[in-house]
């Protein structure tokens, strides 16, 4: 099954899925003010801060959520083992792809992004503040493939290890978020705004499989994706999955990476 759903298939399908709304970018503005002006019909408001992860410190900016919390938060959401899940935003499906890969990552089988996210929807918004039924969702952590710091830097040496950030910051000339800038060594830059097309829709599968292999995903090399924070990057997975190729996620990504000043910066 896809990781992505049309909004047309949407449509079609609306009331037979838990539908989470995950605006939310650096610097703002502020997702649930934009939820209240108009939402997806039935979605509900998650936010990326407090529940797609934990706060802050040597983990990272993003450190992943704790099992228990992460499930009483999907639950209160209405969210269910035994329904799908379909999660969108208005950020080129990176916060999306972050919900996407941690309710898989705890063991839903049945979750898709909003290809296009908000901006492919035609049809009328809501602004009814959500009537939720608690969900019966049961955490269960390693559905998806997680890696440490320690495992990054042995994939940097022999597979693939691609940073989803953008080129200036991977080349260390600029860093507008961490205080040290720079790249894990030997880690291959692979943008993820290169996995859309112009209009904020993910490229072609067949095209994003041919992206990823010129860049070394191919058979028999394992593969892992890292960025700032945890974020991002799962956007490289979710693409990487679009195109038939399993990766492995560092979470903690380059935020945890330079707390320990032994790890060398490249």
């Amino acid at each position: 099954m896809s990781p992505l759903i049309s909004a047309d298939d949407l449509a079609s399908t609306l009331g037979e899925v838990t539908l989470l709304d995950v605006r939310w970018r650096l610097g703002g503005p502020p997702g649930p003010s934009e939820f209240a002006l108009g939402h997806l019909p039935g979605a509900v408001y998650c936010d990326l801060d407090t529940v797609l992860a934990a706060p802050a410190g040597s983990g990272g900016r993003h450190p992943l959520p704790a099992a228990a919390d992460f499930e009483a938060a999907m639950r209160g959401l209405g969210v269910s083992d035994g329904r799908p899940v379909v999660v969108y935003d208005d950020w080129n499906a990176l916060a999306a792809a972050r919900a996407w890969w941690c309710l898989r990552y705890f063991g839903h089988r049945d979750v898709r992004v909003l290809d296009g996210g908000l901006g492919a929807w035609a049809g009328e918004l809501s602004k009814d503040a959500p009537v939720v039924a608690p969900g019966d969702f049961t955490a269960r952590p390693g559905g998806m493939a997680l890696i440490n710091a320690d495992q990054a830097a042995i994939l940097a040496d022999d597979g693939l290890l691609l940073d989803a950030r953008a080129p200036e910051r991977y080349r260390g000339e600029v860093e507008p978020v961490d205080p040290v800038a720079g790249h894990i060594p030997g880690a291959v830059n692979a943008p993820t705004t290169e996995n859309l097309e112009p209009g904020g829709r993910f490229h072609r599968p067949e095209f994003l499989r041919e992206r990823f292999n010129t860049l070394g995903a191919v058979e028999g090399v394992p593969v892992g994706a890292y960025c700032g924070s945890g974020v991002t990057a799962a956007h490289e997975v979710l693409a990487l999955e679009s195109a038939g190729i399993k990766a492995s996620l560092y979470a903690g990504s380059w935020s945890e990476w330079i707390t320990n000043p032994n790890r060398p910066v490249a």
